[in-house]
Order: structure tokens, then C-alpha cells, then sequence
């Protein structure tokens, strides 16, 4: 049945003259042709990154795309989005065109999906969401989606907040707003310790905006004490924030957050950090398999969380060392 909606969309596409083309959008896009040599075998995955805002994305695409491989029987087709919604519609509707197997996509921010996903859905390209999920009125927009439990993640610092620093006067570095995992860690956190947050605004998820939200933060709110960021990016342009200001971060100013990629987990042992939640990036062997599974029609969880652990400042270089990305 997919593959007769398939082709009677391509033929209406036909019809009215759209060029069917794959292109970048703002980037490069690559397709690399699996199945031993043999392209008509491969899965064809159409892909669109959200972007490369951060560490913990750029170790998401590498464990994408050491996964999805023409080894492994995948024709990937990769579209980095550079953080634009617009960008990521546009590479869907590409892969539609296409004809792609299945597509993934990491959605920038929640809503705004419901017509490209309908035009998916009526072309039976079946949809896999990758880390962060969407709020749309389609039925059934995806088939399955893999990723971290954001708002677990925001009760795990809450948590620890709780229980090591219940007085404090916590400013909330927020990601980007109206994505998953800005709202979903916000739920969290504030579920527990919401009466100490005296002040929020996003850093969207970049070092670079990370600071400039910590420096007007310093400024506004002179007695906070904490700061929770969303990502580990954004929290080491708050250390940097703090440190210009005189202050010591880890001491001064505690800073909890969210991410475990390497460089976070060395401001954890330089005492800089306090306290880190991991959300793990490294899941692309996992995603294949899912995709593999529903291109050739089998029965997958409608939620696949990955597994996730904590760290505090007993961390050791080692540990570091070793971490993976």
C-alpha cells in the first residue's frame, strides 16, 4: 500500500512540474550508497540534522553517520538544517520527493511540523523522530521515536538541587526555546525546585549565547547563587561569563547541567562545574537497527529511550580521558 501512495505522489509531483532535487539546505548534502555495491538493496534514509549548534551535536552526527552506512546496507542522504525549521521542511519535502525508505529527522523545535508531515504520511514514507520530538495535530505522524528523557534529565538536577543546595537562588540557562528538550528539562526542574529559580533566558544552546545570557544574568540578578544550563555548551560560556566578572565558578556560582560531553566533564573535575546529568548522543548503532526495522515493515516501540547516567565532582581525569566524545 505504501509503495502505490508512493508512486501515485510522485506522479502527481510529475504533474504539476516540481524539480526533484536533493539539495543542502545552507550545507553539503552526502549520500553514501550501502548494500554491498549494490544501491537497489540499500535502505535509502533521508536525514535532516537540526544543525551543529553544540558538542553533544556534533558527537550525535558522528554516531549517525558511523552507523548508517553503505557497510551496513544505507543509503544516507545527510542535510544539516544550520538550526533553521525552514531548512529542515525543505530537506523533508526533498526527501519526500526522493522517494527515500524512511526518514529521520532531529526537529529544531516542536510545532510547525503538520503539513510536512501530513505530505509524508500521504506519500507512505514511514517517519522516525531522532532525540527530540514534535506536537503536531497529524495522526500518526511517526512511526517511532529515539532519544533521551528530557524531562527525566531536568528531575535528575532537580533532584540534586534538592538534596545539596536547597537554598539556592538558581538562574535557569534555558536552550533553544520551544524545542523538546528546552521545554521538557524546564518541566523537570521546575517540578522540583521551580520556587528557586529567580530568573530564565535562553542561550540556545551555543557557548557564544551561553555567555552573553550569563553576563545580562550577573547584571540582573546579582544574589543568585546557581546557575541550571541545558546543555553543557552554554554553561562553559557562563563559566567564562563568570570568571570575566571575578567570580569563581563552581564556588561562587554552582553551575548543574545537562549534556557529559568531554569538555563538560573536564570543568566537573576542574571543580568548575557541580553537577552534570548525562544525555547521551552516541545512539546511532540503535537508530539502525529502529530503521531497519521499519523499513522492512516490523513492529517497533513507539519510544526508545537511550540510557543515561550522572556525574559529580568525584569524577576523575581518567574517566575524562576516556570519554568517547
Amino acid at each position: 500500500m505504501f509503495q502505490t501512495q508512493r508512486r501515485t505522489f510522485l506522479s502527481i509531483l510529475a504533474g504539476t512540474g516540481l524539480a526533484l532535487s536533493l539539495a543542502a539546505c545552507g550545507g553539503d548534502a552526502q549520500s553514501d550508497v550501502g548494500g554491498g555495491g549494490d544501491a537497489g538493496s540499500a535502505i535509502r534514509v533521508g536525514y535532516s540534522q537540526l544543525g551543529a549548534e553544540s558538542g553533544w551535536r556534533t558527537a550525535n552526527t558522528e554516531s549517525v553517520k558511523e552507523n548508517l552506512t553503505a557497510a551496513n546496507g544505507f543509503d544516507l542522504v545527510f542535510v544539516d538544517a544550520q538550526q533553521k525549521q525552514e531548512n529542515q521542511i525543505k530537506a523533508l519535502r526533498d526527501f519526500i520527493a526522493q522517494d527515500v525508505d524512511v526518514i529521520a529527522f532531529s526537529p529544531v523545535v516542536e510545532t510547525g511540523w503538520d503539513d510536512v508531515l501530513q505530505e509524508a504520511k500521504d506519500a507512505g514514507i514511514p517517519v522516525v523522530l531522532v532525540d527530540r520530538t514534535v506536537d503536531t495535530t497529524v495522526s500518526d505522524p511517526y512511526v517511532t521515536h529515539i532519544g533521551s528523557d528530557f524531562a527525566a534529565e531536568g528531575k535528575k538536577a532537580g533532584d540534586w538541587v534538592a538534596e545539596n543546595a536547597p537554598d539556592a537562588k538558581i538562574f535557569e540557562l534555558q536552550g533553544t526555546l520551544g524545542s523538546g528538550a528546552q521545554v521538557d528539562r524546564e518541566e523537570g526542574f521546575d517540578a522540583v525546585v521551580g520556587e528557586q529559580v529567580i530568573g530564565k533566558a535562553s542561550g540556545n544552546f551555543t557557548r557564544a549565547e551561553g555567555r552573553t545570557a550569563t553576563e545580562a544574568a550577573l547584571q540582573a540578578y546579582p544574589d543568585m547563587t546557581m546557575i541550571f544550563t541545558h546543555n553543557d555548551d552554554m554553561g562553559l560560556g557562563a563559566i567564562e561569563a563568570i570568571e570575566a566578572a571575578g567570580k569563581a565558578p563552581g564556588t561562587d556560582i554552582q553551575i548543574v547541567s545537562v549534556d557529559a560531553v568531554r569538555d563538560g566533564l573536564q570543568a566537573l573535575v576542574d571543580k568548575k562545574f557541580n553537577y552534570v546529568v548525562e544525555c547521551n548522543p552516541a545512539f546511532g548503532d540503535q537508530l539502525a537497527e529502529l530503521v531497519k526495522k521499519v523499513a522492512n515493515g516490523e513492529d517497533v516501540p513507539k519510544e526508545t529511550v537511550v540510557e543515561e547516567t550522572t556525574f559529580d565532582q568525584t569524577i576523575t581525569q581518567a574517566q575524562v580521558d576516556a570519554r568517547p566524545y
